[in-house]
């Protein structure tokens, strides 16, 4: 019985000997893909992040064999291409890249009192950021004729207008812009491109922005679908799909893990 039990926990591992990067995975959907990805066989994740004691710390929860941390901030372009380096070079490829680093808006911009120096932040992480890290996880992918797949996180405002926090939803906007033309480019060397795009979930970082039980409200009413609460296990789950084989013949696509998002 013991064996049969391994060989189906064997067939259920999706990434059995990938070796992936997650940038922002200290934290919320980051953290969960991570943990995700290691159950599901991953050879090594790479969490990539600013938040160095919470990165450790996730790290040293899924084990050292699996699991390590490199502080990276998007925003600098050699950090990235330095994490994908050292990636490749300690563990002979990268198969799997997600693209999850993000902030938001600090305040809830219109476009009548737009802040320039909060928008160039903002887009310095949600969006050259992002464009840096498909850049050279591509570059490599590339190089050692890897059919990767690369993962973004978008969001429902990368689809819809927003009556608030102008600078966020042009940001995501752009993402699901790159993933497109991303797709498009590197889909003759066999590489995927695809972005999820939650609707609100609970994280550490809406947290900061707003209490808990105000999230909770808000983003139930946001919701058709009644019952259940959007977590970061269901968008962890839906990029699980986009990086393993599952999707094998899915690219530039956007996938919505929104309940119905009510506009």
């Amino acid at each position: 019985m013991a064996n049969s039990s391994h060989s189906m926990d064997n067939g259920a591992q999706k990434l059995a000997g990938k070796v992936v990067i997650i940038t922002g995975g200290a934290s919320g959907i980051g953290e969960e893909t991570a943990r995700l990805f290691a159950n599901h066989g991953a050879r090594m994740v790479v969490i990539a992040d600013i938040q160095d004691e919470l990165g450790n710390q996730v790290a040293a929860s899924i084990g050292s064999d699996r699991c390590t941390y490199v502080r990276c901030d998007v925003r600098e372009e050699e950090q990235v291409k330095e994490v994908v380096d050292s990636t490749v070079n300690g563990y002979g490829q990268l198969d799997v890249m997600f693209c999850n680093a993000g902030i938001l808006s600090p305040s809830d911009q219109t476009i009548l009192d737009l802040d320039f120096s909060q928008f160039d932040r903002l887009f310095a992480v949600n969006t050259r950021g992002m464009a840096a890290c498909v850049k050279h996880a591509a570059r490599s992918m590339v190089e050692r004729r890897v059919r990767g797949s690369i993962v973004c996180t978008t969001s429902v405002a990368a689809s819809h207008g927003t009556m608030l926090r102008t600078d966020y939803a042009m940001s995501k906007h752009a993402v699901k812009g790159l993933v497109r033309c991303a797709s498009v480019q590197l889909g003759a060397h066999g590489i995927r491109v695809n972005c999820v795009s939650p609707s609100g979930l609970v994280t550490p970082l809406t947290r900061a922005a707003m209490k808990i039980e105000e999230l909770q409200k808000v983003y139930a009413q946001s919701s058709r679908l009644k019952g259940v609460f959007l977590t970061a296990k269901h968008i962890a789950d839906a990029v699980l799909f986009l990086a393993s084989g599952d999707s094998e013949f899915v690219t530039g696509h956007d996938l919505v893990v929104d309940g119905s998002f009510a506009v």
